[in-house]
């Protein structure tokens, strides 16, 4: 079986952006999409629209702020970062996930009874 490119699972995105922020400092859209297919090694695919959406509702929550500047390749492009509220909410998050992974690393070990 070769590898397969995987969506999104619902609700991470969200996290991976904000992560993304506060490792990298100020980064345009198309910028935190292609990191984050870099970080998963080309695992995940994601199109503008869903990151653009996710950059939309972090704002609309005051945990990214956004400022327009000049792209790499001399473009204007609008820039995000992440707030202060956007660190703890980053730090809660982290917490929920780790959490939720280590519950499901659990099931996933069990082993049949009986």
């Amino acid at each position: 079986m070769g590898e397969k490119k995987s969506d999104v699972l619902q609700g991470t995105l969200d996290l991976m952006v904000l992560k993304t922020l506060h490792a990298m400092g100020p980064l345009h859209g198309f910028g935190i999409a292609r990191r984050i297919e870099q970080l998963s090694k080309d695992v995940l695919q994601l199109n503008e629209g869903t990151v653009y959406t996710s950059l939309l509702r972090l704002q609309q929550q005051g945990w990214i702020g956004s400022r327009w500047g000049t792209s790499e390749n001399n473009r204007k492009a609008r820039f995000y970062s992440i707030t202060r509220q956007g660190k703890k909410q980053l730090e809660l998050e982290t917490e929920n996930w780790e959490r939720i992974a280590a519950v499901i690393g659990r099931v996933l070990r069990l082993e049949r009874q009986g």
